[in-house]
């Protein structure tokens, strides 16, 4: 069972995810070394395999770089849930394969430490201390595709540019940091 990792504050940057400082590489164990140390030395040795963030809203705002999801995703994390991201993270998530789904009240559900069951049919988190549950915004089948695929590159490698352009990404979205829709209309 995945254990939950809160950090409740809003607005954590990329800078804050991985530092600056080490974007020498591209490799994700070496950045998972460094992931979230500025904000929680402790955290690389605590996370485990499958283990979940759980997050203010609009994480990951900031530098675009691709290295916060390399970082968190080396490091075991299977998931971030948010009230909301910073748009490009969530869209760099989505192109790297990489769980960040959308919660309103997530950070009220959860301690530090506690146990967790995301069930991504259901479209649930349930923290299995309480017992208490939210439904958090559905992952649209694309990204789920492309997260099963390991992520944009391999999904192409695997599919035709039709069924590519077949595809669509207009899931309903919480604010989407910064008060903004994550979906076009039209």
């Amino acid at each position: 069972m995945p254990t939950v990792h809160l950090f409740a504050r809003d607005h954590i940057n990329t800078d804050e995810i991985i530092p600056a400082r080490h974007l020498t590489t591209d490799v994700e164990a070496e950045l998972a070394k460094y992931a979230m140390e500025d904000y929680d030395k402790d955290f690389v040795r605590r996370v485990q395999p499958g283990d979940l963030i759980v997050a203010g809203a609009d994480f990951g705002c900031g530098s675009s770089r691709e290295h916060a999801v390399w970082a968190l995703r080396g490091a075991g994390v299977a998931a971030v849930i948010a009230p909301n991201f910073a748009r490009i993270y969530y869209r760099n998530s989505i192109n790297n394969g990489f769980l960040a789904l959308e919660c309103g009240g997530i950070t009220d559900l959860f301690q530090d430490g506690d146990p967790a069951d995301l069930d991504l049919q259901a479209g649930t988190i349930t923290n299995t201390r309480t017992g208490r549950s939210l439904t958090f915004v559905p992952v649209p089948q694309f990204a789920l595709d492309v997260q099963q695929a390991g992520g944009w590159l391999e999904y192409m490698r695997d599919h035709s540019q039709a069924e590519v352009e077949a595809e669509s990404l207009k899931a309903e979205s919480a604010a989407a940091g910064h008060g903004h829709p994550g979906h076009a209309e039209g």
